[in-house]
């Protein structure tokens, strides 16, 4: 576990069209999540625009990053989720077929898709992860998604 955030990226006056597609399951962790990244974009991306979806629960957060992906056609997508794992399995399945599908759907749409579905074990680490300012995953998908459309403009810029 990441012991602190990844420093702060350049400031960038590019227009990103991001979007969001969060649970709304556990929706006080995850609208911290969604606060946060919020708020750092509007510091290191001010000319973003940041649409919001909200799906059921974080095993539909798959098929909701697919059709705004498909459908909207953003920048880059930060999907956002807290899953409590339990004495079952049902945590890791979930976090597991989601975690694959996002990986699809980034590759099969050349779209950046920021993965803050956090499995956690008590709310103790949810807060820490969603709602503090030290370990803020929110903060550290906006950071991340700024760097990879970065990366991926250098890219671009330097094809043959």
């Amino acid at each position: 576990m990441a012991t602190e955030l990844p420093p702060r990226p350049v400031s960038t006056s590019l227009v990103h069209r991001l979007a969001i597609v969060a649970s709304e399951y556990h929706e006080q962790y995850v609208d911290g999540l969604i606060r946060s990244a919020r708020r750092e974009l509007e510091t290191i991306a001010p000319a973003a625009t940041v649409d919001v979806f909200r799906v059921p629960g974080s095993f539909e957060i798959a098929l909701g990053v697919e059709r705004v992906a498909a459908l909207r056609g953003p920048d880059a997508i930060l999907a956002f989720g807290v899953i409590f794992d339990g004495e079952t399995l049902h945590a890791s399945l979930i976090a597991e077929a989601v975690t694959a599908s996002l990986l699809q759907t980034s590759i099969r749409h050349a779209l950046p898709v920021l993965h803050e579905i956090l499995v956690v074990k008590t709310h103790e680490q949810a807060r820490a992860r969603c709602l503090d300012d030290k370990l803020n995953r929110g903060v550290e998908a906006a950071r991340a998604t700024v760097r990879m459309l970065g990366a991926l403009a250098e890219v671009a810029a330097t094809k043959k």
